[in-house]
């Protein structure tokens, strides 16, 4: 028994030893909140639905997403070092995450090289321009109730500070920092197969390929983004599905394009961003949107911050003949939201935050707001949110 004993704690000191070479970092976010959110429960056609769709309840990840993460780098000599990223998903509301049954949630997952004077080269699940971008110029950082965010995920944006900017099967090139400007490049293989058949009209390697590059300078006060990103011969079940209008987004095999610009100044006493972005879909389902947001962050009271956003998405379909007359189709509106934020840091690892949230839907449009469920076409929404953020 004492010769076990030795021996695990030999292998423990082996192992220590071996993660102290490896420079290995364990950190994580637990972020939960309370939200209330009520809406009018929307309309069938021209004609409205009566009552209202409300939600109680407390949800997680509200301020910034909950997650435990490793990451790590390796010195291999003339400024070289391997380097690794392990994050994934916690929902501290509902118990899950991490290891769920389907599989790990994982929001990263890479492994590459790095030099200081070349840049770094990573494989795996990572991010794409667009999710940096956004929430460089964002008022709330990309926080999921911020009406940037919710409106570009809803819309199926692949620019935007949610999961649609985390690709699978994915390799980057991130440049070095080279007088405050940096560079990302991104492609992500789709790895689609058809089945059945191997003639390359229904094999491709490029089925649901991803690309993107991004450009970011920073000097300073002043910050601005560049980002464009496509989608490549995408196929059915690659496009959003809108509550109401299921079975309208056909994909057949088109690129779905997209490009961003957003940027911010810093005064001290406020904070000012904004940005626009751009989706040209060009299969049937033809989900083109555009969308554009302004905010500011107000510092006050020393640890605090008043946080203002307004964004508005605008869907294009167009028009399509039914029976000899052309008339709109049903994503042609706008959805437009404003929030409004406080923050208090009671030290530099934990924030106290709390927000209101307005949300209205034109009858062409749907925008979900902050929370699933509540919102529908044709509707406004509220959503009055508190919580606690913390950093380890």
């Amino acid at each position: 028994m004492q010769k076990k004993l030795i021996a695990l704690a030999v292998a423990s000191l082996a192992s220590g030893a071996a993660f102290a070479q490896t420079n290995v970092t364990m950190y994580g976010v637990a972020d939960i909140g309370y939200m209330y959110s009520t809406g009018d429960a929307g309309r069938v056609g021209n004609v409205g639905i009566p009552g209202t769709n409300t939600f109680s309840g407390i949800n997680s990840g509200l301020l910034a997403g909950s997650r435990l993460g490793f990451r790590g780098e390796e010195a291999l000599g003339n400024g070289l070092k391997a380097v690794f990223t392990l994050e994934y998903s916690l929902n501290l509301d509902n118990n899950s995450g991490v290891g769920n049954t389907g599989g790990l949630n994982a929001r990263q997952q890479y492994v590459g090289l790095s030099h200081s004077g070349w840049g770094t080269v990573a494989l795996g699940r990572q991010y794409a321009p667009g999710y940096q971008a956004s929430a460089n110029n964002d008022p709330f950082g990309g926080a999921v109730f911020e009406p940037q965010s919710f409106l570009t995920a809803q819309a199926g944006n692949s620019i935007t500070p949610n999961s649609g900017a985390r690709w699978d099967n994915a390799i980057t090139y991130t440049s070095p920092n080279w007088g405050g400007f940096t560079g990302k490049a991104i492609y992500s293989f789709g790895e689609t197969s058809s089945g059945g058949s191997y003639n390359d009209k229904l094999v491709s390697v490029s089925d649901n390929g991803k690309w993107g590059l991004g450009a970011n300078f920073a000097q300073g006060a002043f910050n601005v983004d560049v980002v464009y990103q496509q989608r490549q011969h995408v196929t059915n079940g690659s496009l959003i599905s809108v509550p109401g209008l299921t079975g309208l987004f056909l994909a057949n095999g088109k690129s779905v394009d997209e490009v961003y610009v957003g940027g911010s100044f810093d005064l001290k006493f406020v904070k000012l961003m904004a940005s626009w972005q751009g989706q040209n879909d060009k299969n049937a389902a033809n989900l083109d949107n555009q969308s554009w947001q302004i905010g500011a962050v107000i510092p006050v009271l020393g640890s605090s911050n008043i946080h203002l956003g307004y964004s508005e998405l605008y869907w294009d379909q167009g028009s399509q003949w039914v029976g000899g007359v052309k008339v709109k189709r049903p994503l042609n509106d706008d959805s437009q939201s404003a929030a409004l934020g406080w923050t208090t840091a009671l030290s530099k690892r934990t924030t106290l935050y709390a927000g209101y949230v307005w949300v209205k839907n034109d009858k062409r449009s749907y925008a979900g707001g902050p929370v699933t469920g509540v919102a529908a076409r044709g509707e406004d929404n509220n959503t009055v949110l508190a919580g606690i953020n913390h950093k380890f």
